[in-house]
């Protein structure tokens, strides 16, 4: 692979907020420290965020949606994905902040989440998957809004 795209990619993910991820080698068992404070702040994380999604969304849409998660980090990446289906959610598990892909679905979450969870959490919107294949506009609006995302669970974590 050439050195210049992953350099120009860093770069650019850098400009917008984001610490890309690096690939580690394997670790022989040995060297592996005990389980500690944390891993504990890896477990907890894991229902800070929800990611709310159209019902059959184009699989290429998902791909680069999916790609963009996992850029920013390992709460964003995790994030429990739920998906929109004739304007309802199966159930809304109680997060710090959810990421809505599309007016229908935020609209969803508002009737769906009791108020007093809704007044607490931080909700934030950004257009639905199939723009992101198409449109650099909604991929920079994408990146703002996992910024917003990003920004919005580390205030909440302090």
């Amino acid at each position: 692979m050439n050195a210049a795209p992953v350099d120009q990619r860093t770069r650019a993910l850098r400009a917008l907020g984001v610490t890309p991820w690096v690939l580690r080698t394997a670790v022989p068992a040995d060297d592996v420290p005990a389980p500690g404070p944390a891993a504990a702040v890896v477990e907890a994380a894991h229902g800070d965020c929800v990611v709310l999604l159209p019902a059959g969304s184009d699989p290429r849409a998902l791909d680069v949606l999916s790609r963009a998660l996992h850029a920013c980090g390992a709460v964003v990446a995790r994030a429990a994905r739920l998906e929109v289906r004739e304007g309802k959610l199966p159930s809304v598990p109680a997060a710090k902040a959810y990421l809505a892909f599309g007016e229908a679905q935020a609209h969803a979450l508002g009737r769906e989440l009791p108020a007093a969870l809704l007044q607490q959490a931080h909700i934030v919107l950004a257009d639905e998957p199939a723009a992101l294949v198409g449109s650099p506009a909604a991929k920079r609006r994408l990146w703002n809004a996992l910024r917003t995302l990003r920004r919005a669970l580390a205030r909440q974590t302090d």
